[in-house]
């Protein structure tokens, strides 16, 4: 199950110019965006703890999407 939820992800790719959306689409949207949120994650909390913190921050979460971009 999902933690994201699914209508908010056929919003998101209505708003940036998708006409419709499938549910099948919409779906692969919310697992690829969990998945991509998940290695984001761990690779900001590789970056908090390297600091010394067991909190994220945003400059964790910034750092950590350049490895991905």
């Amino acid at each position: 199950m999902a933690d994201l939820p699914i209508a908010a992800v056929a919003r998101i790719a209505k708003n940036n110019g998708a006409e419709r959306v499938g549910s099948d689409a919409s779906e692969a949207l919310v697992k690829l965006t969990e998945d991509y949120l998940g290695k984001l994650v761990k690779e900001a909390v590789k970056l908090a703890e390297h600091a010394g913190r067991k909190t994220i921050k945003e400059e964790d979460i910034e750092m950590a999407a350049e490895k991905f971009a």
